[in-house]
């Protein structure tokens, strides 16, 4: 008999002891949570019911009883994962598998958001994620990693720039996943990931406060990484070029510093403007390298702007695209993994909103957060670099990525947030 708390679905209002807190309410019997018609509403309160469980100190939890769907599984799941991932979730039913392969893949990459940067550097995060691929799928997969000097023999001289100043080289992986058995065959998608493992804001330096986190800022390349995983897991037919653009951005006497100028290998040139805004000055390379390999759709996703979390909260991923048909099959992925993400706007122009009277365009504004609509206008700055004009991209700001704090739905660290939707994404898009 398992020794895991039950947890159940009842008609059954809370007793009156529980008022103010009348969606879930815990008995000798296990864990009640009361139905609602709102689907929505009902998962964020099936998480707020993990939560409590995990704030007792109950380490193990199964669904009892009808009900429990894919999606309201994976909802206790996630309030119940504690930050060092040592609780465990007794899966029920038909989804049963898919649900445990999920949590295996989503705790992974939890890990490699929440451990220091002490361990998660830019060539560590490489090899971490190859060698989790390659046991995947030993056959089809091929790797090579780029880093350090070699980045500027190769001109990705994005990464090389926020990355010099680091005694941990900056490095750019390229994972192939080809599963056709033809190495000529069409790149379907390019994933990109900022994989800054750990940001000091560099010449524009953060506060403390602002600071403590940052190992998370790698969360974008852990979030791509994850998704792969979990496609190719899937049944994943396509096949997936995985560009990983990892740095410290750290400072000494050799790190870059607001007014330098970085001529891309397409030409176009950007002044620095603040070098805390490091994460697209690394995906641009990403970007350019999507295109080098005429990749037929691109998805990025990244840690970008502390104006997207403004914008949606900690909850919400952000959505940003020109191309309407392409984030509409994002937004329905996101639907169909009861994944929270919001598209925002962007437009070609955007592109010009952060003007430079010595560049193609600064990184940036000079302006705190990058000032009104940051999140759009560094979308803007990736735009410039998107192939065929943005037709076939788009990118994900992951504001739901990292909580720096617990909450009442989320233990503090990485989320997991992200890696269904684009998963879902890649096994859908035809």
């Amino acid at each position: 008999m398992s020794s895991a708390v039950q947890v159940r679905f009842t008609q059954t209002p809370a007793p009156a002891q529980y008022k103010g807190n009348s969606q879930c309410y815990l008995t000798d019997a296990g864990m009640h949570i009361v139905l609602m018609e709102q689907e929505e509403l009902l998962l964020r309160s099936i998480q707020k019911a993990g939560r409590k469980l995990d704030q007792l100190g109950i380490t193990a939890i199964e669904p009892a009883g009808d009900g429990w769907t894919r999606d309201r599984q994976w909802a206790l799941s996630q309030g119940f994962t504690d930050t060092k991932n040592t609780n465990t979730v007794v899966f029920q039913g038909e989804s049963k598998a898919e649900l445990e392969q999920i949590n295996e893949v989503v705790r992974w990459s939890r890990e490699l958001i929440n451990l220091p940067s002490s361990e998660i550097y830019p060539e560590s995060l490489c090899e971490r994620v190859i060698e989790k691929l390659q046991q995947a799928a030993p056959n089809h997969i091929q790797a090579r990693v780029v880093a350090g000097d070699q980045l500027l023999a190769e001109e990705r001289f994005g990464i090389h720039t926020v990355g010099r100043a680091s005694k941990r080289a900056p490095a750019l992986l390229e994972l192939d996943f080809n599963p056709t058995g033809d190495a000529n065959a069409a790149v379907d998608f390019a994933l990109i990931g900022k994989g800054i493992t750990f940001d000091t804001g560099g010449y524009s330096i953060k506060s403390n406060e602002g600071m403590v986190a940052m190992k998370c800022d790698m969360g974008g390349a852990a979030t791509v990484a994850g998704a792969l995983l979990l496609a190719i897991r899937q049944g994943l037919n396509k096949r997936v070029s995985l560009l990983l653009c990892c740095a410290e951005n750290m400072i000494d006497g050799t790190a870059y510093k607001n007014g330098d100028i970085i001529t891309y290998k397409n030409g176009t040139t950007v002044e620095i403007v603040n070098t805390d805004a490091e994460g697209r000055i690394v995906l641009a390379d990403g970007l350019l390298r999507a295109g080098e390999l005429g990749a037929k759709r691109i998805i990025d996703a990244a840690t970008l702007t502390g104006a997207a979390q403004v914008a949606v909260g900690t909850e919400y991923n952000a959505l940003f695209a020109v191309d309407d048909d392409f984030a509409t099959a994002a937004l329905q992925a996101a639907k169909a993994t009861a994944e929270p993400l919001w598209r925002l706007p962007l437009a070609h122009w955007h592109q010009e909103n952060c003007p430079s009277a010595f560049a193609d365009t600064a990184n940036s504004k000079p302006i705190k957060g990058g000032g009104s609509g940051g999140a759009s206008n560094a979308s803007g700055f990736l735009l410039r670099f998107a192939p065929n004009k943005g037709q076939g991209w788009v990118h994900f700001d992951l504001a739901g990525a990292y909580q720096n704090n617990a909450n009442g739905l989320w233990a503090a660290g990485a989320t997991g947030l992200g890696i269904r939707n684009i998963a879902a994404l890649l096994t859908s898009a035809g």
